[in-house]
């Protein structure tokens, strides 16, 4: 099925350094919103402590809940709306996580109904101690960084034959957590230095396409990082899958363009680099767009019809696309163009 006029011949390298430029601009706004904020806003199941879902008969503001939860201590909570507007959802959110558990919700129910004076339904009770929410949330940033590892192995091998590379590359990195881990380094920080160091590795054992593959996987989930602390939505377990959701969506969507610019690579040999990469995007555009498309319908769906409890899985999932799709044609295969410029430059300026 071709949805585009299979010789349409969009100009995008053209405009990658607006692309540079746009989503450099992007991954700055992301990173002074998480200083801002003083970082994500975590869920329960990263934090501790505990959440509690409260249905209201009435529209409700926050200080009017946290009032009627003074007599029980909890006017520190975080109170957010939940759900779809009009719905009269509240989340509860206890940081302390030496609470006790047993019979808060009765006692959470009663305290609001005899403050606020009317029906309070409790829908349900989560807790989460401290121990257990570090350990999965170093085990999720975990889950982000070997997905990303893999990929870069399994591109190198894939697209450019070099098994041996790869592995050396992975070794590395393994011994650079090692090191990092026996430093006492935070699992956030390993996990930047290891990044870091993946794109170094990739550069300096020259595996261009794994490069562009990491970059573009990197930026998409920041960006979608970015869009939830814009947002101020939490990110729990179920945003972690939708994180690794979108970079298996996104890799996907590169790995087809890579495809085709490998394969005119081989049978366009005169053409540059830069007229081969450009109608090779051209080439696989009716089936990103396609793709793109269908997905996010149903996604949509899931967003507008979802409830609740799947809502921000579906958001996370909708920007995930979007800037996946949009990585794949002006992020992941514009790095291979860089890529060749700057070699080209030192091996000239060797042979002078």
């Amino acid at each position: 099925m071709e949805f585009i006029n299979p010789g349409i011949n969009i100009d995008f390298i053209g405009k990658r350094k607006i692309a540079f430029l746009f989503s450099g601009a992007l991954i700055v706004v992301t990173v002074f919103l998480l200083i801002l904020r003083g970082g994500p806003n975590l869920g329960v199941d990263f934090s501790g402590g505990v959440v509690i879902q409260v249905k209201l008969e009435t529209s409700r503001t926050s200080a009017e809940i946290r009032e009627a939860l003074a007599s029980l201590g909890l006017q520190d909570s975080i109170i957010q709306e939940f759900g779809e507007k009009g719905r009269l959802e509240r989340l509860i959110r206890v940081r302390e996580t030496d609470i006790e558990l047993e019979g808060l919700s009765e006692k959470i129910e009663k305290a609001l109904k005899s403050q606020l004076n009317e029906e309070v339904e409790i829908r349900r009770v989560d807790m989460v101690g401290a121990k257990v929410g570090r350990d999965l949330k170093d085990k999720a940033l975990f889950a982000i960084f070997y997905s990303i590892l893999f990929i870069a192995v399994y591109i190198s091998g894939r697209f450019e034959l070099k098994w041996l590379m790869s592995i050396v590359m992975a070794l590395s990195l393994a011994i650079v957590v090692w090191i990092t881990s026996a430093l006492g380094a935070s699992v956030v920080w390993l996990i930047v230095i290891a990044l870091i160091v993946t794109v170094g590795l990739c550069w300096g054992l020259k595996l261009k396409y794994a490069m562009g593959a990491v970059i573009a996987l990197i930026h998409d989930v920041t960006i979608t990082v970015g869009a939830f602390a814009l947002t101020d939505r939490e990110i729990s377990l179920a945003i972690i899958a939708a994180f690794l959701t979108i970079v298996g969506y996104s890799l996907n969507d590169t790995i087809v363009v890579f495809d085709r610019i490998r394969e005119n690579l081989r049978h366009f040999r005169r053409r540059g680099l830069e007229e081969v990469i450009n109608s090779s995007i051209n080439e696989t555009l009716s089936r990103t767009i396609l793709t793109s498309t269908t997905t996010l319908i149903v996604v949509f769906a899931l967003f507008i019809l979802g409830g609740g409890v799947i809502h921000d899985f579906a958001f996370a999932m909708l920007v995930g696309i979007v800037v996946g799709t949009y990585s794949s044609i002006f992020v992941a295969s514009p790095v291979l163009l860089a890529w060749k410029g700057t070699f080209t430059q030192k091996g000239k300026a060797k042979e002078s």
